[in-house]
């Protein structure tokens, strides 16, 4: 009996129509890419254990794809661009000049539960401004976002922005252990309102505390949100964090992207190394995130050079499931196809008008006639 091979579970062949459709989609976000001034970058698919290590703050250990070289060292399939491209800027740009712009295309691995659904194999665009704090800064990715998810076709998405700093204020003002706060982002994360409050009342926080970490599940919604939250502490640096995110605002007003743009306070990211601003941009048909992305300043340090950074990342099969379920369109421009039969006897002759035809940029099949049936 003929044995029939097939994937592992977690990954799948992409090809035919769905394969053209998908480096199109590619080839409109690279383009967008470039139009804001960012360069193409290529990092290895898999790097040191270290490189995405607990202290780094990214995907935890259990959920990466792990294996020794010949040394003995570590080595992890990829589960996430950011630290490969901090740990690259660090060695190969002078980050004390102008910022880097930079952008990248590329496949990630994560070891997910086979419960959860989710593919292990994952394509991922995304770009990284490295030397900016401003908020131009973070505005201008957050409008990067916004023109390459229309590019693509897609027109109802929205993307939800939060503020680290702000959960992170009032977290130092309770003075509360690890394993307080673990409890706490998982709850806020999730939603859970009354978890949330059973968990506090139990704390001894003051009134004014209190009630806002009661408030944060809740934070979620237009520009009138950031005002709400102001009210709700006197934590000076939690109140920097919401003029920051006013700013923003302002400028994506600048842009004509302010629509697509929603604020939730109760936005907290699994990956730790992020320090300020963090967003996700969803739509339907998904049920999962197609962008990820935010702000962080610490990252680089932890390779060598302090430098503040801000980027995100497309999942590209997400997107396409979107547009898909959306049934919108990515039509692939059709190529003219010139096919050169031939004999043995003028083989030759075929082969030199094939091999000008190409120069030219014409797309030509050679087919020899007879052993095919033709």
């Amino acid at each position: 009996m003929e044995r029939i091979f097939h994937t592992p579970e977690g990954v799948r062949d992409i090809c035919q129509e769905e394969c053209r459709q998908k480096l199109l989609i590619q080839k409109k976000i690279r383009r967008i890419f470039h139009l804001y001034g960012f360069q193409d970058i290529e990092t290895p698919t898999f790097e040191f254990f270290e490189v995405f290590s607990r202290e780094v703050g990214t995907t935890p250990s259990k959920e990466l794809y792990k294996f020794f070289d010949r040394e003995g060292n570590t080595l992890v399939l990829r589960p996430d661009f950011t630290p490969s491209i901090a740990r690259c800027a660090v060695s190969c740009f002078p980050l004390n000049m102008e910022p880097v712009r930079l952008c990248y295309a590329g496949n990630t691995f994560v070891n997910n539960s086979s419960f959860q659904g989710r593919m292990k194999e994952a394509t991922q665009m995304g770009a990284e401004r490295i030397g900016d704090s401003s908020s131009d800064a973070d505005a201008e990715m957050l409008a990067m976002v916004v023109n390459c998810l229309l590019e693509t076709g897609l027109r109802d998405f929205q993307i939800s922005v939060g503020e680290v700093n702000f959960f992170k204020a009032l977290l130092e003002d309770a003075k509360k252990d690890d394993e307080m706060e673990r409890k706490l982002r998982e709850l806020i994360s999730n939603k859970n309102n009354f978890g949330v409050e059973e968990l506090i009342r139990g704390q001894n926080l003051p009134k004014e505390l209190e009630n806002a970490f009661f408030q944060l599940p809740y934070l979620f919604g237009g520009a009138e949100i950031l005002k709400k939250a102001k009210k709700l502490t006197s934590n000076q640096r939690a109140i920097r964090a919401i003029h920051r995110l006013e700013e923003i605002y302002e400028i994506l007003k600048c842009y004509g992207y302010e629509n697509y743009v929603t604020f939730d306070l109760g936005m907290l990211s699994k990956y730790r190394y992020y320090t300020g601003i963090i967003f996700q941009a969803y739509t339907y048909g998904t049920g999962e995130p197609i962008v990820k992305g935010g702000r962080y300043d610490n990252l680089l340090e932890h390779f060598g050079k302090a430098a503040a950074a801000s980027g995100f990342g497309i999942s590209i099969d997400q997107l396409m499931l979107a547009l898909s379920r959306q049934n919108i369109p990515v039509t692939v421009p059709e190529e003219e196809e010139i096919i050169l039969s031939y004999t043995i006897e003028n083989r030759r002759d075929a082969i030199v008008q094939a091999v000008n035809l190409r120069r030219e940029g014409k797309r030509v099949i050679l087919k020899k006639l007879g052993e095919e049936g033709i």
